[in-house]
């Protein structure tokens, strides 16, 4: 992942999130442009700590926000809870299905 695809997943988290980018940058105590800059001029990331700051006010986790499709994350979780509690018979006879 680039710094243009971590910039891209900020932006739709942020409106995933129903905020605005002036709302959030005061949420995290910044500059009211500082995610607009962010997601318009692309000339910088944040650091490790305001990265987790935006995740947390986004109500995004690390691996919801670095998943391989982001907007499957709940249903691909629910689904692995559930293959999770089958037995490995059930597990087989699944995977066999689906192939």
């Amino acid at each position: 992942m680039n710094k243009d695809d971590i910039i891209f997943r900020i932006g739709n988290i942020r409106r995933e999130a129903n905020l605005s980018g002036r709302a959030l940058s005061l949420r995290l105590n910044k500059n009211d442009s500082y995610i607009n800059r962010l997601e318009s001029v692309k000339d910088f990331l944040p650091t490790m700590e305001v990265f987790l700051q935006i995740l947390e006010e986004c109500n995004c986790s690390v691996e919801k926000f670095f998943y391989h499709n982001p907007k499957s994350y709940e249903k691909d979780m629910e689904f692995l809870s559930s293959f999770d509690k089958l037995t490995d018979e059930k597990k087989e006879a699944l995977l066999k299905l689906i192939k």
